[in-house]
């Protein structure tokens, strides 16, 4: 199994800085990939970035695309997620995922992945 436990959220004002940390255990050797998904009130989980180790990429999505980034330090035993620039569209709770295999748009739904955290909560202030 794979335990995966998200930090860094918290309350930040619009034009701020914020990263993100996944830390996983367990049987990390499982995981090719690792994505990080969102989920604001009354809305469906949305995808926001993977790593790929497998393939040895990163993807975001078209709303975080020059502002957020995973890091070049990341490792299998740990994700993060830079926030740049963050504005009150992205408050919502972020969650870190982790998926056994896959490629392309198959990353990019949330219901193929296997592992999840419980989430952290980032709040944009106006």
């Amino acid at each position: 199994q794979v335990q995966l436990v998200e930090s860094g959220g918290g309350l930040v004002q619009a034009g701020g800085s914020l990263t993100l940390s996944c830390a996983a255990s367990g049987r990390t050797e499982s995981i090719y990939t690792m994505g990080w998904f969102r989920q604001a009130p009354g809305k469906e989980l949305e995808f926001v970035a993977v790593l790929s180790w497998s393939d040895d990429y990163t993807y975001y999505a078209d709303f975080v695309k020059g502002r957020f980034t995973i890091p070049g330090v990341s490792a299998k035993n740990m994700l993060y997620l830079q926030m740049n620039n963050l504005k009150p569209e992205d408050t919502a709770v972020y969650y870190c995922a982790g998926v056994r295999g896959g490629s392309g748009s198959y990353l990019l739904r949330p219901s193929n992945y296997d592992y999840w955290g419980k989430g952290t909560q980032v709040t944009v202030s106006s």
